[in-house]
């Protein structure tokens, strides 16, 4: 027997009469209760039965359904918190949520989500058939159960899609996401949004849980208006290899139809065929919002980039969307401060966020506090998708070199040139809490691998050291971590991955004095001095910090203005054919 059923088993159906099981307005729960009496509420009263159901009826029902038994569980823990009293119905009628929640469903596309995925059963059709039957007609009595139990069945669907995602994130391809998962208990949900609970977050009014996903959402809105009308013109420049400021040509009015898709402009006026400095000023900003290199010319990058058909972008927004619903509905636990870094790859970004009241029973009002630039890992060694919590800050640090760097990039010149480690400013040593100095000549180095490698190479503090003079430590099981880099130049670049996986922060001082602010003795000239010593010395956090690194490829920023980027590690393209098919 499944244990839930096991757990709520109520009174069963009424042996033999196809009727359901049913209580007067005053028993509040049908579990236990004496079958003589639910006959007399039914038959010898002049009041009108409310009825109920059980878990047989439940079971049955979603055999029948098979899209209904994926959230098995969850009907039972329901219907098991109320006793199996009805929730869609108060004195043998509908409540009002019922109606907000059909529309929700119908109008489920603007989640990017597909409303005949809901509609499982007719449910409005058997609402029509319960409201022409008579009050007391048993029939309708059973109706009523079947009802009640469609509506939170296709309710669990839903939410399940749009609060947690219709995919695992984890079986997406061989994309991986290990940030910590959504926890949304969608049967505490259901209650919420009947008024049966109090909640903080926007369960009442079937709404999302994070602005990010909002303001993506009304984007994808626009961006629909747009494909309706015809999307935005192709930019063909013939003969030439750039368009930039100062030209004249047919192209430079296609151009203003790409940027300004909302206006008119008429063929006959000459001026729109020059590229003048309004015209530069736009494509500067476009460049911007797509992480192009902002240099106001139409070329290359810049060209392919306006050429992407807006069917295309909408797709891309949809798939952000759903990333946003894999996020935890509490971005910070209750028991750290409520803050939070947040490093997206695809943008080559990192943002720290604060909630002003530090108060984690409130909505969320987080507000962007710092923002820097970063770089992250090569393609072949991308930088991993997870959260963590900030626990050390350590300055003037050793490079642990991770066996696989060794195995690829040193052992081949280690074979030829057993003194090359010290040209680097590196050692090998063994590994205990004390390590001693290995001799690199003592070592066959030809037959060492990753696995069989029993020492450790590792960079010692100093100017060239790869994590540059400081690193923030969230251990994890990728190995991967904030530093410091002594190749402050690449920051410069548009597209910044250059690592091995490891995230490189642009203002290292400035994110040490923001960690360590409830810390007075670690000034900002302490933090340098320390850094530089040539000391390896650890800082332990009064308080972790909660640290997100994921991968958006488009999102809405404070002002608006929709931002996309390129899919760098190829994760939009497998999601995208899991997603449309």
């Amino acid at each position: 027997m499944n244990p839930y059923i096991h757990k709520y088993l109520v009174v069963p159906l009424v042996a033999g009469l196809g009727m359901v099981a049913v209580s007067s307005c005053n028993q509040t729960s049908s579990e236990g209760g004496d079958e003589g009496g639910i006959t007399s509420g039914l038959f010898g009263s002049n009041e009108l039965p409310q009825a109920s159901t059980d878990s047989v009826f439940v079971v049955n029902y979603i055999e029948k359904e098979p899209e209904f038994k994926e959230h098995e569980e969850y009907m039972f823990l329901f219907y098991g918190d109320r006793d199996y009293e009805l929730a869609w119905f108060r004195e043998n009628e509908l409540v009002p949520e019922t109606e907000k929640f059909l529309a929700v469903i119908e109008g489920s596309s603007k989640e990017g989500l597909e409303p005949a995925k809901y509609r499982i059963v007719d449910i409005e059709k058997m609402i029509e058939q319960y409201r022409q039957m008579e009050p007391k007609d048993s029939a309708r009595l059973a109706l009523q159960q079947e009802i009640d139990v469609a509506l939170t069945a296709s309710y669990f669907n839903y939410a399940s899609d749009f609060y947690r995602g219709r995919f695992n994130p984890q079986l997406v391809g061989n994309n991986s996401w290990d940030v910590k998962k959504n926890k949304i208990k969608l049967h505490k949900t259901l209650q919420t949004i009947l008024r049966e609970r109090e909640s903080t977050y926007p369960y009442y009014e079937f709404e999302a849980l994070h602005a990010g996903y909002t303001r993506l959402r009304d984007k994808l809105q626009e961006y629909r208006k747009l494909e309706e009308e015809g999307g935005w013109p192709k930019i063909e420049l013939g003969d030439r290899k750039v368009l930039k400021e100062g030209d004249t040509a047919a192209a430079v009015l296609t151009l203003r139809k790409r940027l300004n898709p909302d206006k008119q402009f008429s063929q006959n006026d000459s001026a729109l065929y020059v590229y003048d400095g309004n015209l530069a000023r736009q494509v500067k900003q476009f460049q911007m919002l797509h992480g192009l290199k902002e240099d106001g010319v139409v070329g290359g990058n810049t060209l392919s980039t306006m050429n992407v058909p807006v069917e295309e972008r909408i797709r891309q927004i949809t798939i952000n969307m759903e990333r946003w619903r894999w996020i935890p509905k509490r971005l910070v636990p209750k028991s750290l401060d409520q803050k939070y870094i947040w490093v997206n790859i695809p943008e080559y970004k990192m943002y720290i966020y604060e909630d002003p009241d530090n108060d984690p029973e409130a909505e969320r009002a987080y507000k962007k506090v710092m923002d820097m630039r970063v770089i992250v890992g090569k393609t072949m060694h991308s930088t991993p998708i997870f959260s963590d919590k900030l626990e050390y800050v350590v300055m003037a640090p050793f490079w642990n070199v991770p066996n696989t760097i060794m195995e690829a990039e040193i052992k081949p010149k280690l074979v030829n040139n057993p003194d090359w480690l010290s040209t680097q400013n590196m050692e090998v040593v063994t590994k205990e809490k004390n390590p001693k100095n290995i001799s690199p000549s003592s070592i066959n180095w030809d037959n060492v691998t990753k696995e069989n490698f029993q020492y450790m190479v590792r960079q010692k503090p100093g100017p060239k050291n790869s994590l540059g003079m400081i690193k923030f430590l969230f251990p994890n099981e990728y190995n991967v971590y904030l530093h410091d880099t002594p190749a402050d130049a690449l920051f410069s670049q548009t597209s910044r991955d250059f690592s091995h996986g490891c995230v490189r922060v642009e203002q290292p001082v400035e994110l040490a004095k923001y960690l360590l602010q409830d810390q007075p003795e670690w000034t900002e000239s302490k933090i340098r001095s320390t850094m530089t010593s040539g000391e390896e010395e650890w800082v332990t956090l009064p308080t972790k910090v909660q640290v997100y690194i994921v991968y958006f490829t488009s999102w809405v920023d404070e002002k608006g203005q929709i931002h996309f980027r390129e899919d760098l590690y190829g994760h939009d393209k497998k999601l995208a054919q899991e997603y449309f098919g």
